[in-house]
């Protein structure tokens, strides 16, 4: 790990300006970030430490939630608004990690975790995401664990959070500070890119940018939700697949539904297809199933990960039948 400066900066314009500098790289929980650094798969030369910035509330209004990027996986998991508001985002954290790691990693930064791809965390291995050029043996190689859904030539790295599954699914945005002290909000769905040609650049953030919030709106299908992990151990284990998913039903017809799967993405994956086949149906078995059947879209399966389409398929009627029954 090579040798950096820290910056405790004086408040939220200061850390945005502070992070423009070359080699700056913002610290919250240090979770992820920290085995980073000490890997040299992202040395920074400057840490920016956030701890201290006023940005650790969650509250609720009239519109729905406000989760403070800072406050912990842990507080948000067990926030009683949440619970009601967003339950299949408490279980989607209950689901990650372990306990310690949800006492120290952060809400804004879970939105940030990088890949578990093993080609990319470590440097002993060509990576386009990590240097840009130098190829992706994941393709032929070791892929098991990687994305069917977005995937492109030059990465088929996954995304490996849970709570930013259920976050997307119940049509979540991203409140940014920016180095020239102007905020803008950004819906989950356009916060993530995909790989394409540029893999390195993964979301929309801009040198400076700063994660202070997480908005997510009151709905009906947002509290009838629930998150469906499936994995090769119970505990402290990604996801192969997961699901989220919420429903609105009146009278046995589909009113609204929200479906994103986790573990199968190069982002979280909005299901949209399968909604389309749901929204303004009556929900019978048989629909399940068809909804099921479009979870795979435009999914491309590689040398060692085709079970994931299966897979999938079948955690998005279990989630399905849990939220409906």
């Amino acid at each position: 790990m090579q040798e950096f400066s820290r910056l405790v900066p004086s408040g939220l314009d200061a850390a945005a300006r502070a992070g423009v500098r070359p080699g700056a790289g913002f610290l919250a929980g240090g979770t992820d970030l920290l085995q980073l650094w000490k890997n040299n798969v992202a040395p920074a030369s400057l840490v920016v430490d956030l701890d201290r910035l006023d940005l650790r509330s969650i509250s609720a209004g009239a519109h729905g939630l406000r989760i403070g990027a800072l406050a912990t996986m842990a507080e948000v998991a067990e926030h009683p608004e949440v619970k009601r508001r967003l339950p299949a985002g408490c279980e989607a954290l209950l689901a990650a990690a372990s306990p310690q790691i949800r006492n120290m990693g952060t809400a804004g930064g879970n939105l940030l975790q990088r890949t578990r791809c093993g080609y990319f965390r470590d440097i002993g291995f060509a990576c386009n995401k990590r240097a840009p050029g130098s190829g992706c043996p994941a393709i032929a190689g070791e892929n098991r664990e990687l994305a069917i859904l977005g995937g492109s030539t030059h990465c088929i790295a996954t995304h490996p959070s849970d709570f930013p599954v259920a976050l997307m699914a119940a049509r979540a945005s991203v409140e940014i500070h920016g180095a020239d002290g102007a905020r803008r909000t950004v819906e989950l769905e356009q916060f993530y890119r995909l790989p394409g040609d540029t893999p390195h650049i993964e979301t929309v953030l801009r040198p400076g940018d700063v994660i202070t919030a997480i908005l997510v709106p009151d709905a009906p299908a947002n509290g009838r939700a629930t998150y469906i992990k499936v994995r090769d151990r119970q505990s402290y284990a990604y996801a192969l697949a997961s699901v989220a998913a919420g429903i609105d039903l009146q009278g046995g017809k589909v009113r609204d539904v929200r479906l994103a799967a986790g573990g199968v993405g190069t982002r979280p994956w909005r299901l949209d297809a399968s909604e389309a086949v749901l929204r303004g149906q009556t929900l019978t078995p048989a629909l399940i199933e068809q909804a099921a059947a479009h979870a795979t879209d435009g999914a491309q399966a590689q040398s060692k990960n085709e079970f994931k389409l299966t897979l999938l398929r079948n955690t998005v009627r279990r989630a399905l039948q849990t939220v409906s029954s």
